[in-house]
């Protein structure tokens, strides 16, 4: 019989979230880490009513609400003028969390769940499938340890090194751009996102907690924008607002790209997370969606182990249309906030006009909002 019913590769917040599910049903659940402290980089920060419901589900919910900035809104502005408003209803929330923190709740509700769950510092170096489990060989500063597990998940990532070494594919999908980002203290922040969708470019700017605010500028033809005042000059330049910026600002630039995994599943092994797809943040949709992935995954799998195999898939089919729909919707984004010349941005704007504000509340909607799940 296997050490274990379920192995997880990767302890990001879909990876933890997936090991709560799991650990809650009873099975028996061990999580690698290569990494031996938790990722303190900002990266993911909204939290959407599917992944808010994922949260509740591990016991995490209320804590989440009683940190996380609640976003009243949003609103679409361009050359200085307001195309659309958005007001978010109480039953759809939009909150706004670091995802170092989000991962802390997780990591904290998986200590509690399971003390040795997590092994940080384990770094999987090749996985073997026999009859009826599947062996792990990894290495960790105590040496190398072989694990055994009636199923594998990979959730490490978008440079997932279990999935190159199945060789599962990895094709790109449209949407691709590249962006600068800083977070930067303001004194009275609010509690509304903006979207300056101006010709020369999107620049987004949304609230956090503790009296900071994320600012995200779509690069161009403005130079290096790691820059601190090439920076603040091209927010300043396309939307008019001068923030001010601290002598140590280091604004960080970043690649948004799409791309997703021919197949999810080989035998005991499952993808999951940023390992089966990567979306476009724009919007916030990944972290989400690999929650909505994980919550299904974990149903599948308390639902046969330790007796059968699971029946997998129904879930890959399931992940791979949700991840197709989110991706096409992400490119469209993406395409709204490129750079244009001034006659398509008049064009763009005519047309929102023409149609009325649903079209543009709809764009504001999507960037702020996950649907369709």
């Amino acid at each position: 019989m296997p050490d274990h019913d379920v192995l997880i590769v990767g302890a990001g917040p879909v990876g933890l979230l997936l090991a709560c599910l799991l650990l809650q049903d009873g099975l028996r659940v061990v999580v690698c880490e290569r990494r031996t402290d938790a990722d303190d980089r900002t990266r993911a920060i909204g939290i959407h009513r599917p992944g808010l419901d994922a949260l509740d589900a591990v016991g995490i919910g209320a804590d989440v609400r009683s940190e996380a900035l609640r976003l009243a809104g949003g609103e679409v502005r361009s050359r200085r003028r307001t195309l659309a408003t958005l007001a978010f209803a109480p039953d759809r929330p939009v909150l706004i969390l670091p995802q170092p923190r989000t991962s802390a709740l997780l990591r904290a509700r998986l200590q509690m769940l399971s003390p040795d769950a997590l092994i940080p510092g384990c770094t999987v170096q090749s996985v073997r499938e026999t009859a009826d489990a599947v062996q792990v060989l990894t290495q960790s500063g105590a040496g190398p340890r072989t694990f055994t597990a009636s199923i594998v998940v990979g959730a490490d990532g978008v440079r997932s090194r279990l999935r190159d070494d199945l060789d599962l594919g990895w094709g790109r999908r449209p949407g691709r751009a590249s962006y600068s980002m800083l977070d930067v203290a303001d004194a009275s922040p609010g509690e509304q996102a903006v979207l300056h969708c101006e010709p020369a470019g999107l620049v987004e700017s949304f609230p956090l907690p503790g009296g900071v605010r994320r600012w995200v500028v779509r690069e161009g033809s403005d130079g290096d924008l790691r820059d601190p005042e090439a920076f603040r000059a091209v927010i300043e330049a396309r939307t008019g607002i001068a923030i001010p910026l601290p002598p140590d600002a280091e604004p960080t630039s970043f690649v948004a790209a799409q791309h997703r995994a021919t197949r999810l599943t080989r035998g005991r092994v499952v993808l999951l997370g940023d390992a089966a797809h990567e979306i476009s943040p724009i919007g916030g949709q990944g972290m989400n969606l690999g929650w909505v992935d994980a919550r299904r995954l974990a149903s599948e799998l308390a639902r046969s182990l330790p007796h059968r195999m699971p029946e997998l898939a129904r879930f890959e089919w399931h992940v791979l249309r949700s991840a197709s729909r989110a991706q096409r919707r992400s490119a469209f984004y993406m395409s709204m906030g490129a750079p244009a010349p001034m006659p398509v941005v008049r064009s763009r704007e005519l047309l929102m006009r023409a149609l009325g504000s649903p079209p543009a509340r709809g764009w504001t909607a999507g960037l702020l909002t996950m649907r369709g799940l």
